[in-house]
């Protein structure tokens, strides 16, 4: 089985998949880690288009089942054919931002009020994610995924709301054992 998450940042695509992974016993694979290049100051320097899908693909080849958590929506149109099943996970803005705060101070603590470039950057990532739910927004948005979604050759699995990941993965065993 071969199964793309994705979702808003703070959405629970990364715990889903990972919990997900566990259960299947098929590895998992954060788009996150193929997009952005190890960097003193991380999540700063984006890894070249071609190469980051080349790098991820590597990965999957060596697998016959994986699961792949993040937006691949930018990466190409053939990854459109590479999964058998989707699984879009939307949560209210109110709830996302607020676990969006929480990992960046879980991540970097104080930093992000109290160094400039991190400050500086956590404002941005804030700015960014918030406007998810806007269909105008011309980075990534709701709007997006939804075209994205439409255009796959696979099932998808919508998941909406506070839902626990015990809720989520009972969702997805049941199309994954039927299947």
């Amino acid at each position: 089985m071969k199964i793309h998450i994705l979702g808003a940042s703070c959405a629970g695509s990364t715990t889903l998949g990972e919990t997900l992974s566990a259960r299947l016993n098929i590895p998992y694979f954060d788009t996150d880690s193929f997009f952005w290049e190890k960097s003193a100051v991380p999540y700063t320097v984006k890894r070249e288009a071609q190469l980051r899908s080349q790098l991820l693909k590597d990965e999957l080849r060596k697998s016959e089942n994986y699961i792949v958590g993040g937006s691949l929506v930018s990466w190409g149109e053939e990854w459109k054919q590479m999964f058998d099943l989707a699984v879009f996970l939307y949560l209210p803005k109110e709830i996302r931002m607020k676990r969006l705060v929480q990992r960046e101070i879980e991540r970097y603590g104080n930093q992000i009020y109290d160094d400039a470039q991190r400050h500086k950057l956590f404002l941005e990532f804030i700015d960014w994610a918030s406007k998810y739910d806007d269909r105008s927004f011309t980075g990534r948005n709701i709007g997006i995924h939804e075209n994205w979604l439409g255009s796959l050759n696979c099932p998808v699995i919508e998941i909406a709301g506070d839902t626990t990941v015990a809720e989520r993965l009972k969702r997805i065993l049941e199309v994954v054992d039927r299947g």
